[in-house]
């Protein structure tokens, strides 16, 4: 009788196992590849966005940073890898500008599907409190009756704080010199000390200097004012409407993947993307969430790449 107990017993634990695993093939493990090292604003909105969508999709979603090349290694990567919707590719505004700004053995445009927008955060105009402006209007007046040439700081050749220069040049017809830097860390103290005297930022980097009175802002970016700088007209308002630009934040899978793998990350992005607290998170981090259908958010961004790539034309920038 006890032999015929562990028999039972014996197949019932197999069961058990096999569900088990059934259910773990069900729901196998993602990956979500991040172009940048841990702890910057698109590391950390695509840990928020891994765990949330985890749970609505009830797998586990595993942020991996490979950083370099502007974020190109892991583009790479995501090209390369099986089009079974476990590979993700979460990528900043960057994705589009690197399409015209480096030359990559993947095509942009052709090898990576949208899954949805996460996010969007506008740049604000700085400039050092001893620059004579206080309006878009009066910078450029005074730029154009400047006996020398201004310059503006930016992060690094290529970068958005670059190519919004290079765009504002190009809207408001004045001469401005660029001055790179490594890194928006390395500029500010530049512009803040009144060395450099105006510059693009994120507006979440700018926001502590602005409060502190180090530097003004001028005008935002963004088609849209924002509730952080709510006294802030955008380029727009301020007499420039064909100035627009934003950072933004998608969700990438390789081309190809099936559409109902799409439209099924789709759905959990969105619901992740619609919660509240997700939105209040983001919100904290100087950003704003956007939401799209796959077909939207595929439009969206070839229209960032067609816009930036004239941009860049224009202004002869490449980074090889």
């Amino acid at each position: 009788m006890a032999s015929i107990f562990k028999t039972i017993g014996a197949s019932i634990l197999a069961l058990a196992c096999g569900s088990m695993m059934s259910a773990a093939q069900a729901n196998p493990p993602m990956r979500m590849l991040v172009g940048f090292s841990p702890g910057g604003t698109t590391d950390i909105i695509a840990r928020l966005v891994a765990d949330e969508m985890g749970k609505r999709l009830d797998t586990q979603v595993v942020v991996e940073n490979r950083p370099g090349a502007g974020g190109n290694i892991a583009a790479a990567q995501v090209a390369d890898a099986s089009k079974d919707g476990l590979t993700l590719l979460f990528a900043p505004s960057s994705h589009a500008t690197n399409a015209t700004l480096f030359k990559t053995k993947f095509d942009t445009e052709k090898d990576f599907s949208a899954i949805g927008l996460v996010a969007t955060t506008p740049y604000v105009l700085v400039t050092h409190p001893s620059l004579p402006v206080s309006t878009v209007p009066e910078l450029i007046d005074y730029l154009k009756k400047a006996p020398t040439e201004t310059v503006y700081a930016s992060a690094g050749p290529g970068t958005a704080q670059h190519l919004a220069g290079e765009m504002f040049k190009r809207s408001a017809d004045v001469e401005l010199l660029h001055v790179p830097y490594k890194g928006s860390s390395a500029a500010f103290p530049d512009v803040a000390a009144g060395r450099v005297p105006m510059m693009f930022e994120n507006i979440a980097v700018a926001l502590p200097h602005i409060k502190s009175g180090a530097i003004k802002a001028i005008a935002l970016t963004s088609d849209k004012p924002s509730p952080l700088l709510p006294n802030v007209p955008t380029m727009a308002q301020s007499g420039l409407p064909d100035f627009e630009m934003s950072g933004w934040f998608a969700l990438f899978v390789p081309s190809g993947t099936d559409g109902q793998t799409i439209a099924r990350l789709n759905a959990a992005l969105n619901e992740t993307v619609n919660d509240p607290r997700f939105q209040q998170r983001l919100q904290d981090l100087g950003a704003a969430a956007a939401t799209a259908g796959p077909e939207e958010a595929d439009a969206y961004v070839k229209g960032e790449i067609d816009k930036w790539r004239e941009v860049i034309r224009i202004a002869g920038v490449s980074m090889g």
